[in-house]
């Protein structure tokens, strides 16, 4: 047991040497920055983790919405990928009905398809959101307090 302990103390400063500040490492876990109120309904949170640098192609943000907060109807130049990991929410595309999202459910969003996605009026909603680099949301339409609470109402018990 003394040997043990002698050499885990040898080695121990290669282990902590062995991490270097050369590589990018960010957490989902942080909550990010409070977002503006410009497009969204009710209070969010952002967390850009990895930002297209011409080479990766595409981008990951982790979105927290509060409970009874959306976004706006909008689309994107590329396909996004929302994976969903803690919470409930609702996602609609133009055209379609609303449907309940919850922690597990992985949601793909084809290219220029309007949509929108919230939280649910009980409970937060946390994501990540996987997206192209080039122009990625163009908000489309306001989507009213009105038509989120019917939404809700809707599929209330679901």
């Amino acid at each position: 047991m003394k040997n043990l302990i002698i050499i885990c103390f040898i080695l121990s400063p290669v282990y902590f040497n062995a991490q270097t500040p050369e590589y990018s490492v960010t957490s989902y876990m942080d909550e990010g920055t409070k977002a503006p109120n410009t497009h969204y309904i009710g209070e969010a949170w952002l967390n850009g983790l990895i930002h297209d640098d011409g080479e990766l192609g595409y981008n990951i943000t982790k979105a927290t919405f509060k409970a009874n907060s959306t976004l706006d109807w909008h689309k994107h130049s590329s396909p996004q990928v929302l994976i969903y990991v803690e919470g409930a929410g609702y996602y609609q595309e133009r055209g379609k009905a609303p449907v309940i999202v919850k922690a597990g459910d992985v949601v793909r969003c084809e290219k220029n398809v309007e949509h929108w996605h919230s939280s649910t009026k009980e409970s937060d909603v946390t994501y990540l959101a996987l997206y192209g680099g080039e122009t990625p949301t163009t908000w489309t339409e306001v989507l009213t307090q009105e038509y989120y609470d019917s939404v809700a109402e809707k599929l209330k018990g679901n």
